[in-house]
Formats: C-alpha cells, structure tokens, sequence
C-alpha cells in the first residue's frame, strides 16, 4: 500500500492531509543528518570553511560525528525509501511535466497539467538523493576506514574520494533546489511537512491529480 493511501482529509474544515506524522518525522531526521554532513563536509572540504567545524564544537568532534550522522543518513534514506518508494515511480504525468517543465519554473502552473502527490520534479530530487546517499556511505566507508584497503590497491582510496566529492555535488545542489522551491517557488508546501496539513485550495492548485484521489477515497468510506 502506497504512502498516499494513508492520508485523509482534516479535521480543520478546508484543509487536506498531505503529510502522516511518521512520514514528517522520516523527511526531518534525513534532513538534520545530512544539513550536518553537508556543513562538516563543506568545512573538510577548504580551509576557508573550517569555521563552520570550530562552529559546531571543534575539528575532531566534527571528524568524529560525520561518519556517524552519515550512516543515520543512509538508514534514514531507506526508512524514506520504505515510505514512498511507490510514490516515486515516473508516469506519463511525470513525462509530460518534464515536456513542460519551463512552464512549471516560470510560474505559470495554471497551464501545467494536473499532478499526482509528486510531480516529476519531486521524484527527480528524491532519486537523487537516495542514490546520493548510497554513494555516500560507499564511499565514506572506504575513507573512514582507510586500513581496510591493501597497500596494492590504493587506487580505491582515490577513486572512493573523488566519488564522495561527486556524490556531494550532486545532492547539495538537488538540497539547494529543495530547500528554494519548498520555502519560495511554492508557497504552502513547507506547511504540510511542519504540520501535517496543507489547505484544499494549494492541493487542488499543485497536486489536483492526488487531491481528487483523497476525495474519492473519502467519499467511498
């Protein structure tokens, strides 16, 4: 059963539920972890950023809680995974939003056709993330525990940096586009993930597909 089928209307007249509190729960705890990755890293990353480790209780206290929040991180991920995984699938809705994405970032959302619970844009961050993740402890592994590798094969201490770098760059940039679209590009999205509850208006508006299926739901109980 599908995440989305979890969900319901509220009982606040003019809201729907768009969120369960298991579900907000699962995206706040990936979120911490990987904000505190993400700060560390950048501050491992140049010298010009280590004020942020000093910031966050010094170097070695940094060095030692990136890994640990890293693999929360990842196990986050795939509690995630186990939540939406079926609501992440690609559609042709999806396709056809992506035919006209630059209506969607231009805002002109009248003229994009109606949305399931995720548009395509949406699902696109979630897989980057998700195989970002993946990458990550890989990768991180390798790095955390270098005196694993035989001498002979060195290279894969080579290569598992450069793809932590890589994998960084990919999901700090989809976190970035997150973060703007869910705070800026889309007002009213960032209230369902802190309460749960979204009005019926903004669901009908950006998610009209999803929001008629909630409605169904409701009306055969």
């Amino acid at each position: 059963m599908s995440a989305s089928s979890t969900i319901g209307e509220s009982l606040h007249a003019g809201e729907v539920q768009r969120y369960t509190f298991h579900e907000r729960i699962c995206h706040w705890i990936t979120g911490f972890a990987y904000s505190y990755c993400l700060a560390t890293g950048l501050a491992f990353y140049t010298p010009h950023l280590f004020w942020i480790a000093l910031a966050l209780g010094g170097g070695p206290t940094s060095r030692y809680w990136h890994p640990i929040l890293g693999l929360g991180f990842f196990i986050a991920a795939l509690w995630m995974h186990s939540i939406w995984r079926r609501d992440m699938d690609l559609t042709n809705t999806d396709r056809d939003w992506l035919d006209h994405v630059k209506l969607y970032v231009t805002n002109r959302d009248d003229l994009v056709k109606p949305q399931g619970r995720f548009n395509a844009g949406q699902k696109a961050f979630y897989w980057a993330m998700f195989y970002g993740a993946t990458l990550l402890v890989l990768s991180g592994a390798v790095m955390w525990f270098p005196e694993l590798i035989p001498f002979q094969a060195a290279w894969i201490r080579g290569l598992a940096i450069v793809l932590h770098e890589c994998a960084a760059l990919i999901t700090i940039g989809a976190f970035i586009i997150h973060v703007y679209m869910g705070i800026f590009m889309v007002p009213g999205g960032l209230r369902g993930m802190l309460f749960g509850y979204v009005p019926k208006a903004w669901a009908k508006a950006h998610h009209r597909l999803w929001y008629d299926e909630v409605v169904g739901q409701r009306s055969a109980k």
